[in-house]
């Protein structure tokens, strides 16, 4: 059976690999984003009715995160539009123990349509796809919560969970939380992007002030700066982020991908061997 899905984020870590993904499978993808046609742009929701007609289910991606002050406002509207539009479905991307993004989920939960919740801990690309690339790049990387462990999770089982939420009604009111199959420290992922590189990329803890008052430095946006902080303190810090799941093979009926798979993945790629961009001519 064909599904209409609009796949919000389109273009993004996990969104292109849903789109990918579905279409390999027949469904017919249309890519919510604000260079598509219909365009989907958070911050116009007057054009959001275009956007959703025709469409039986969506998956939802906010960016650049949940917790940040409006999503919940722009989650609320977003459900609201989507029943009036008769959308069949909603899968929403979530974030592991982020309680701003809970209660984004309980918008989702009540909306009375079908849904599902995919919570996933941090992602293996954010090392070579987001905010980590440059200081890799750089051979030195210097974070707080050093000590922490974290579950990284891969965004090609982000995407593989999301595609069979969509297509499989099974999965209707399902809460998933995704991680990978071990724990890793910073200290443990500079190491084995080191290995599989042959670099010497050098690791250093550092305070959570003094990472927030560097990325002020580099005169990086507040919003940005406030969304970091949080994520290190309500995210990285928080314990029960530590734990291991087993959701992904619950799903897929396969094991998550381990980290090393993704860093010989990625390593091949070439992308750590990069010039970074401060020192591009």
């Amino acid at each position: 059976m064909k599904n209409n899905i609009l796949v919000l984020g389109g273009t993004g870590k996990t969104g292109r690999k849903v789109v990918e993904q579905l279409t390999n499978r027949g469904q017919k993808v249309r890519v919510g984003s604000r260079n598509a046609t219909p365009s989907f742009d958070w911050n116009v929701p007057a054009n959001w009715p275009a956007a959703f007609q025709g469409i039986d289910k969506i998956y939802i991606t906010f960016q650049p995160d949940l917790a940040v002050p409006g999503a919940l406002e722009a989650i609320e509207l977003l459900t609201k539009e989507a029943h009036k539009a008769g959308i069949k479905k909603l899968v929403l991307l979530s974030g592991k123990g982020e309680r701003e993004a809970e209660l984004c989920e309980q918008v989702v939960i009540h909306s009375g349509i079908d849904y599902t919740i995919v919570r996933a801990s941090w992602f293996n690309q954010n090392f070579s796809e987001s905010f980590f690339l440059d200081p890799i790049l750089a051979g030195h990387v210097a974070l707080p919560q050093a000590q922490a462990k974290v579950p990284y999770v891969d965004t090609d089982d982000i995407a593989a969970v999301v595609v069979e939420t969509l297509l499989d009604d099974q999965h209707n009111g399902e809460i998933y939380e995704l991680t990978g199959p071990r724990l890793l420290t910073f200290e443990d992922v500079i190491q084995e992007i080191n290995k599989a590189t042959e670099r010497n990329i050098v690791f250093t803890p550092i305070s959570l002030d003094a990472y927030s008052k560097m990325l002020k430095e580099f005169q990086l946006p507040a919003d940005y700066v406030w969304l970091i902080t949080y994520l290190f303190t309500e995210v990285i810090g928080n314990e029960k982020n530590s734990l291991v799941t087993h959701d992904i093979e619950k799903v897929l009926g396969r094991k998550a991908k381990d980290f090393s798979t993704y860093v010989q993945e990625t390593a091949a790629t070439g992308v750590w061997s990069s010039i970074p961009k401060n020192q591009r001519a």
